[in-house]
């Protein structure tokens, strides 16, 4: 990404004057729209995680997700900076400046160019339970500490699941949040909270029901 570019987005891979890295959270998706779970989930990783800011990065097209019903890029990135109001959440369109399609390969690319920066993924457990669908998934948990976010009805789903199973003996106890970015991967930590129920496909099932 060019210098210029970084500069729009708010975002600069030069280290900035402080005693430690940034600690940044990375939640990405395709936030089609983005709602109030995506908001507490970051909150709730900003916290637990003792984090100083979370990423949305708000994706041009998910490969596993249908084009039809996906709203413009644009569109949604409006949506996301709508709601994001909080200052520590930044909404970005890194993955089209990028031109990476799979998230192994933004990670890698998001590592390379923020090298001052320690990153940890973000997902709600829906994704953990999922995640063995993505193309190279393991590269994820073994490039960048993991955080996975309680979901209502996932959860406890998500653990059993093959990626859990895989990468089981790299599991943080939740106590121990605060110190995933700084641990090497493969780890990763489950995190409990409030579980909120909204999704994207729900959202979009209710418009669609109110214009009828």
């Amino acid at each position: 990404m060019s210098s210029a570019g970084q500069a729009r987005f708010g975002l600069s891979n030069r280290p900035r004057p402080r005693l430690a890295p940034r600690r940044v959270g990375i939640l990405g998706g395709s936030f089609n729209p983005a709602h109030a779970g995506h908001l507490e989930i970051s909150r709730t990783a900003l916290r637990k995680l003792g984090l100083d800011e979370v990423w949305w990065l708000v994706s041009p097209q998910n490969p596993l997700k249908p084009v039809t019903g996906m709203a413009a890029l644009q569109d949604r990135l409006r949506s996301a900076r709508t709601l994001a109001k909080d200052p520590r959440i930044r909404v970005t369109s890194l993955e089209h400046e990028l031109r990476t399609h799979y998230t192994a390969d933004t990670l890698a690319a998001l590592r390379h160019r923020f090298p001052h920066t320690r990153f940890v993924w973000l997902m709600g457990a829906d994704n953990l339970a999922d995640i063995s669908r993505w193309e190279r998934w393991p590269q994820i948990f073994e490039g960048m500490p993991v955080a996975v976010l309680a979901r209502p009805s996932y959860s406890l789903k998500a653990l059993a699941m093959k990626a859990a199973r895989r990468f089981s003996k790299f599991r943080l106890p939740e106590r121990a949040a605060r110190r995933l970015v700084e641990q090497r991967p493969p780890a990763w930590v489950f995190v409990a909270g409030r579980l909120n129920p909204l999704s994207a496909t729900a959202i979009r099932r209710a418009q669609v029901n109110g214009r009828r």
